[in-house]
């Protein structure tokens, strides 16, 4: 699989391709409390109304022909999120290949990746991902210790996680990543240090590792608002990212971005101590690389030459409309806030921004030159003989350092 080369030069954003194309699926089993990702519980049909599910997936195929008829993209990679896409049943992932096939939208690709709850994966979802060529498989897995799930309100049993990787593998999906989420109300570092042993036993190609984000409007922040959930100290926070950090770094794995490790191979593909590796996840690296993408289906986000557009997040009206569904949040950037995006996107990559990327990028640029000097100044940004990048500090504050330089 070709991997996205992170040393090209950034080429003007009118001349680039629409090279990333995301689906959302928006049905779940249950909606976890800390989850703000647009979703909705899946329930059966009422007597006499057609099956939500299969009126999505004929919407979905009417947007996927609108969309090749309209943008004309030539994908590299396929993601589908959601939600839980594996929710979908085989059939309907039947009819969503052939509609990728008719669209040629999976005659350039080199990576389709699907998340997938633990507990949807049957051998009959396995190979029939593999079939409509899905060859990447996202678990969210979160934690392997009951009370945190409970905590989270994840209703999966830890042992379907070693279960679904199983499966996957049996289908020959062997390029697999697992969420693992820390800092979660009650843990500890010896609990997180259990779920790695966990995960690092199933030998995932990849990792997410995710400190908990209350995010507004959810359950969970409810709760905590409410007094009866109670935050991870800052401090023992930052010591979980930490030992996450070293962790995985001892178990051979990339750490590329400031939430993703990729497991380390040479050449002929067997593991190594150096280099990186093919199982950066290449549609992630096209948005923090600030390509193009499309986004197809209810609440999933566009963007295409500098404007950002979503569709709205809104089931009923979607499956309503033909075409190109309803959008909101249209908006147009400017220069000086294309340059700060970035910025925001290419400094969370762990390597940092080439030198002369860099330059060329802020060649006018007199405002952010100066917050960056400072930044090095307090040791959180420094310059390598090639890059700019995060120091190890840096990383822990890694969201309140890019803000900066918007």
């Amino acid at each position: 699989m070709p991997a996205i080369d992170l040393q090209a030069p950034t080429p003007a954003i009118a001349d680039r391709a629409i090279d990333a194309l995301y689906l959302h699926v928006p049905f779940c089993f249950h909606k976890c409390h800390y989850c703000d990702f647009y979703s909705l519980v899946d329930s059966p049909a009422e007597p006499g109304e057609a099956d939500r599910q299969e009126r999505f997936t004929d919407r979905l195929i009417d947007e996927i022909r609108w969309a090749v008829a309209a943008h004309n993209p030539q994908p590299t990679t396929l993601f589908v999120g959601g939600g839980t896409p594996t929710l979908l049943r085989r059939a309907l992932w039947d009819r969503l290949r052939g509609a990728f096939i008719e669209s040629g939208l999976t005659d350039t690709l080199s990576e389709f990746t699907v998340e997938a709850n633990p507990e949807t994966v049957t051998l009959d979802v396995a190979q029939g991902l593999r079939t409509a060529g899905v060859d990447r498989v996202s678990l969210g897995a979160q934690s392997f210790d009951p009370d945190l799930l409970k905590a989270l309100e994840r209703w999966h049993d830890p042992d379907s996680v070693g279960k679904a990787v199983a499966l996957l593998r049996q289908a020959t999906i062997t390029n697999i990543n697992l969420d693992l989420i820390f800092a979660i109300p009650g843990q500890t570092l010896d609990m997180l240090d259990a779920d790695l042993d966990a995960a690092l036993s199933l030998k995932p190609t990849h990792l997410s590792c995710y400190s908990l984000i209350f995010e507004p409007n959810t359950p969970l922040t409810q709760r905590m608002k409410m007094g009866q959930v109670e935050p991870v100290d800052e401090s023992l926070e930052r010591e979980m990212y930490e030992h996450v950090i070293k962790r995985l770094d001892a178990a051979g794995y990339e750490h590329y971005e400031v939430s993703n490790w990729a497991k380390r191979v040479d050449a002929d593909g067997e593991p190594s101590d150096a280099g990186l590796t093919d199982f950066r996840c290449q549609h992630n690296l096209a948005y923090w690389l600030n390509h193009n993408w499309l986004g197809l289906g209810p609440s999933a986000a566009s963007h295409i030459n500098g404007k950002r557009w979503k569709n709205e997040p809104h089931l009923g009206r979607y499956l309503g409309s033909t075409g190109q569904p309803p959008t909101t949040d249209q908006e147009e950037l400017d220069a000086d806030a294309q340059v700060g995006e970035q910025l925001m996107l290419r400094l969370r990559l762990i390597e940092g921004a080439p030198i002369d990327w860099l330059n060329a990028l802020l060649a006018l640029d007199s405002r952010r030159t100066a917050i960056m000097d400072e930044l090095i100044d307090q040791g959180l940004l420094e310059r390598t003989a090639t890059h700019t990048r995060l120091t190890r500090d840096g990383l822990f504050v890694a969201d309140g350092v890019i803000a900066k330089l918007l």
